[in-house]
């Protein structure tokens, strides 16, 4: 049965509770939909084992229980204080008959990247899918004025440093047949003033899952990115102001924010045989906003 794309799910203003960054799924009187009940796997990712940053909540939840749901083996890393969540995205991948591992820490730290791919290493057996989603944001209303250095080196390091070391960590032991998703963003290419040093980071994803795919062409791993545009999840109660967080959305063709379930074909997509013929691609999730 067809759905209109428009109604599928609910128009702002939606409640994110009052909270501070990262969020946490739990405290969102409105919570996101992962797909918990609607996403049914077909044995696309049996036998694959996928490392996922920011795995916990948002997308990166989504994202876990496609996986597991497709038939893979999942690890999950976080912030500590994001504990609450990432228990509870456990707990969908070992539903799922699917082993989980938890990796707390910050990937603003090289040492901790590299531990998060000894850690599949030694408990999932390897590693063959490398999804870098976890981001850091904080929107600054008066543009670059108020972005400090502080947050600008956090924003940096959060979206770009670690999946540089991450990768970096990964390649070598990733086999031929492997793949790596980088999260991007409408951003990248519609960037918007409060959130510059974020949007920075966005589209030097685009262009690193670029150079990146060249690089790793001849090694048979596929390196791709989806660009997620505005969607519903702990981070932007947590980082936006609240009118912005009343109208999140709205400017989408569609007219409303979109969930994370909406995501997670496009990664099971990149990760699965399906796109063994696609590398250095930027697949757009905008609600309609274009990427040009």
């Amino acid at each position: 049965m067809t759905q209109d794309p428009q109604s599928k799910y609910p128009e702002s203003p939606l409640r994110g509770g009052d909270q501070s960054e990262p969020g946490l799924t739990g405290a969102m009187p409105d919570r996101p939909d992962h797909g918990e009940e609607s996403y049914r796997g077909s044995g696309r990712l049996t036998g694959r084992k996928a490392v996922i940053t920011g795995g916990d909540s948002g997308i990166g939840r989504a994202v876990a229980i496609a996986f597991a749901r497709e038939g893979a083996d999942v690890l999950i890393s976080y912030l500590p204080e994001e504990e609450d969540d990432a228990q509870e995205t456990v707990a969908l991948i070992e539903k799922a008959g699917r082993t989980a591992v938890r990796v707390p820490g910050d990937i603003k730290d090289e040492a901790h990247c590299a531990a998060i791919i000894d850690r599949a290493v030694s408990e999932l057996g390897g590693v063959d899918i490398l999804v870098n989603n976890a981001a850091f944001q904080m929107a600054q209303p008066e543009g670059i004025a108020d972005i400090t250095t502080e947050q600008f080196d956090k924003t940096l390091k959060t979206n770009l440093y670690a999946m540089f070391w991450l990768c970096r960590a990964a390649v070598p032991r990733m086999p031929a047949g492997s793949s790596i998703i980088n999260t991007a963003s409408i951003q990248a290419y519609q960037s918007s003033a409060p959130l510059l040093d974020y949007a920075t980071t966005k589209g030097g994803i685009v262009a690193f899952t670029k150079a990146l795919a060249e690089d790793l062409a001849e090694k048979g791993i596929r390196v791709n990115a989806v660009a997620p545009g505005p969607i519903w999840t702990p981070l932007i109660p947590a980082t936006m102001p609240e009118e912005k967080v009343k109208k999140f959305g709205e400017d989408t063709p569609l007219g409303r924010p979109g969930q994370p379930a909406e995501l997670a074909a496009a990664y099971v997509y990149f990760a699965s045989e399906d796109a063994s013929y696609t590398t250095g691609e930027v697949l757009g999730v905008t609600g309609g906003k274009p990427m040009s």
